[in-house]
C-alpha cells in the first residue's frame, strides 16, 4: 500500500502525517529514513520534522536518576545530594561518580601554574622581627635608666682599685639589667651565626629555622656559663674573694657591652642588607677588643703586683681562648649535624 503526501496547505501536511503515523503504527516500528521517505520530495523540514515527531515517540528520561555507567566496579549506587552553600561546586552531582578512585572535578578548578616559592628572610619573619624589636625596647630602657650604673663600670675599668678600697656592690635591679644583656648578646651571636652559614654557604636545615636559632642560642649561654663557672674555680683556688668578686663583675660587664656593640650589626644586616662580609669583620673585631680588655683586665687585678705577665698570658689561654676554641668546634660540629645535604 503506497501513500502519496501533498504539501499543499499545513492542513494538508498535518493529516497526511497522521496517516503517516497511523500507517507507522500499523506496520510496526520503522526508522527516521523510512519515515522521511514516504514524504514528497519537496517536503519542507518542518514538515518532515513533525512527521517523525508523530511517528516516533521520544521516552523522557531523567538521567540524573539513572544509574552513572562510568563509576569503578567497587562503588556503591549514587546517593541523593542536597544543594547547601556550605559544600564547594565540586561536592555536588556531576557525570563522574564522586569516588576515591576517579575525582578529575578536582583539578578542574585549579587555574594558573605555582610560581616559584618565596625564599626565608629574617626581616620577613615576625617572630624575629618582634623580638629584636623586644630587645630594642627593654635595652634603651634599661639604658636609660641605668646610666650611672654604666658610667661607673666604665670609670672603674680602666682604673685599678688601690688595696683597701671598698667594693660598691650592685643592687637586684642593675644585676637582672646585665644578666638581660647577657641573654640578649647569645640571642644576637646566635642570629649572626646563623646568617652568616645560611648567606655564605647556602645550607638548608631539617628542623625551623626558630629550633635552630634556639639550639645555636642555647649554645652561647651553655659557654658563657662554663666559663663563668670555670673562671669561679680557678679563682677560688688561686686568688682572694676580693679579687674574684672584682673578676665576675668585670666579666660580666665586658659580655653585656659586646652584645650592645653587635646590636646594631645585626639590624643593619637584618633591614638593610649589610654586606655579610662586613658583618663578620665587625663581630670579630668586637671580639678581639673584648679578649684584649679581658687580657689587660685579668692582669690588673690578679698579677700587676707579682709583675706576673707570663702567668696572665698563661690565665687568657686557658680560660678564655681555648674555651672560644672549644665553643667554635662545637658550633660547626651542630651545624654539620642539623643542615641537610644534597
Amino acid at each position: 500500500m503506497t501513500h502519496t503526501l501533498t504539501p499543499d496547505t499545513i492542513a494538508t501536511a498535518d493529516t497526511t502525517q497522521q496517516a503517516a503515523a497511523t500507517n507507522h503504527q500499523a506496520d510496526g516500528w520503522n526508522t527516521p529514513r523510512q519515515i522521511l521517505s514516504r514524504l514528497p520530495k519537496d517536503a519542507t523540514p518542518w514538515q518532515q520534522d513533525s512527521a517523525i515527531r508523530a511517528n516516533i515517540e521520544f521516552p523522557n528520561v531523567d538521567w540524573s536518576k539513572q544509574p552513572n555507567p562510568m563509576r569503578t566496579p567497587t562503588t556503591k549506587a549514587d546517593v541523593p545530594l542536597g544543594f547547601s552553600l556550605n559544600k564547594p561546586l565540586y561536592h555536588s552531582k556531576s557525570l563522574v561518580q564522586p569516588d576515591s578512585v576517579y575525582r578529575p572535578e578536582y583539578a578542574a578548578y585549579r587555574q594558573g601554574v605555582a610560581g616559584d616559592p618565596v625564599p626565608y628572610t629574617i626581616a620577613g619573619d615576625d617572630l624575629i622581627t618582634s623580638v629584636l624589636l623586644g630587645c630594642f625596647i627593654l635595652a634603651t630602657l634599661a639604658i636609660t635608666k641605668s646610666g650611672n650604673f654604666i658610667g661607673r663600670q666604665i670609670k672603674n675599668f680602666f682604673r685599678p682599685q688601690s688595696e683597701g678600697t671598698t667594693v660598691i656592690t650592685e643592687t637586684s635591679s642593675e644585676l637582672r639589667f646585665q644578666l638581660f644583656l647577657v641573654l640578649q648578646t647569645c640571642l644576637l651571636y646566635s642570629l649572626l651565626f646563623f646568617l652568616w652559614r645560611q648567606t655564605s654557604f647556602k645550607e638548608t636545615f631539617i628542623l625551623p629555622h626558630y629550633q635552630i636559632i634556639g639550639v645555636y642560642t642555647a649554645i652561647f649561654a651553655a659557654y658563657f656559663l662554663l666559663k663563668a663557672c670555670l673562671n669561679a674555680a680557678v679563682g677560688w683556688v688561686f686568688f682572694d674573694k676580693k679579687n674574684n668578686e672584682q673578676w665576675m663583675k668585670a666579666n660580666l660587664f665586658l659580655t653585656s657591652t659586646e652584645g650592645i656593640l653587635i646590636f646594631p650589626s645585626v639590624m643593619l644586616l637584618v633591614y638593610f642588607n649589610l654586606p655579610i662580609g662586613s658583618m663578620v669583620l665587625y663581630t670579630v673585631l668586637v671580639v678581639i677588643l673584648g679578649k684584649l680588655l679581658t687580657f689587660y683586665k685579668t692582669y690588673i687585678i690578679f698579677f700587676q703586683r707579682s709583675r706576673g705577665f707570663l702567668q696572665n698570658f698563661l690565665y687568657f689561654c686557658t680560660l678564655e681562648i681555648m674555651p672560644l676554641g672549644a665553643l667554635w668546634g662545637i658550633l660547626v660540629l651542630t651545624d654539620e649535624l642539623l643542615k641537610t645535604n644534597f
